[in-house]
């Protein structure tokens, strides 16, 4: 396996996540270095392209491991937020949006909640499609900022949960209905269905929704971002 590669992304968040996807490990598996920073940027220049690299060594005693079984890794256990956290974390995401609502079209609204795995923030407005972009594009890249927004002076890494206009519950039923579309196309033809490049949260939607089909098997193909469903007949 390739030790150091170099790794891109609309965030620094995501071009790390990215990096850990393609070499397979967790995070405290390798060492990282920014080459470009997207904290140079202002936060309300979100909606320009941009590409953030960085280079991301195996630590050596985790490449001979994953030499020997590529399968090995343990799932990252789950952080919890702490009461303060994320109070914390709502103080830092109230403080950027009562700049960021004067960018917005008149009558936006937002709510924020929090528990001890994420914070959750929605925000209304019917006219805010270009924050979504296409397949949420736009909407995902925006979350990776408020993530990094809501951990500023919290130790924990912070998640949060971003959502526009219910673009999410509108896609997950999208998502749900196209799973079972093209199990029955599976089903009748005995071929399979590779589906266009998606999200993990919505890779995730497929796979979930045709778990339980007994006749159907899913797996994902490629590296991030192309990454795939294949959809197939069980063997």
């Amino acid at each position: 396996m390739e030790k150091t590669i170099i790794s891109e992304g609309k965030t620094t968040n995501e071009a790390i996540e990215n990096g850990l996807k393609k070499l397979n490990v967790s995070k405290d598996c390798v060492e990282i270095k920014v080459l470009e920073n997207e904290d140079k940027r202002s936060f309300f220049s979100i909606l320009t392209p941009r590409v953030v690299k960085v280079e991301m060594t195996l630590k050596e005693k985790e490449s001979k491991k994953e030499t020997q079984n590529n399968e090995s890794i343990k799932p990252k256990k789950e952080i919890e937020l702490s009461i303060e956290e994320q109070e914390k974390a709502k103080e830092n995401i109230e403080q950027f949006l009562k700049d960021f609502m004067t960018q917005l079209p008149e009558g936006t609204t937002y709510e924020i909640k929090t528990n001890t795995s994420y914070i959750n923030v929605d925000i209304q407005n019917k006219n805010l499609g270009y924050l979504i972009g296409y397949r949420g594009e736009t909407l995902y890249a925006m979350q990776n900022i408020f993530s990094a927004i809501a951990g500023k002076g919290i130790a924990n890494r912070v998640r949060v949960i971003l959502d526009i206009e219910g673009y999410k519950a509108k896609r997950e039923k999208t998502l749900e209905d196209l799973a079972e579309k093209v199990a029955k196309t599976v089903m009748r033809t005995k071929k399979p269905v590779k589906l266009e490049p998606m999200q993990a949260y919505e890779r995730k939607i497929i796979h979930s929704k045709l778990q339980k089909n007994t006749r159907i098997d899913t797996t994902s193909v490629g590296e991030e971002p192309h990454r795939r469903i294949v959809v197939s007949l069980k063997k």
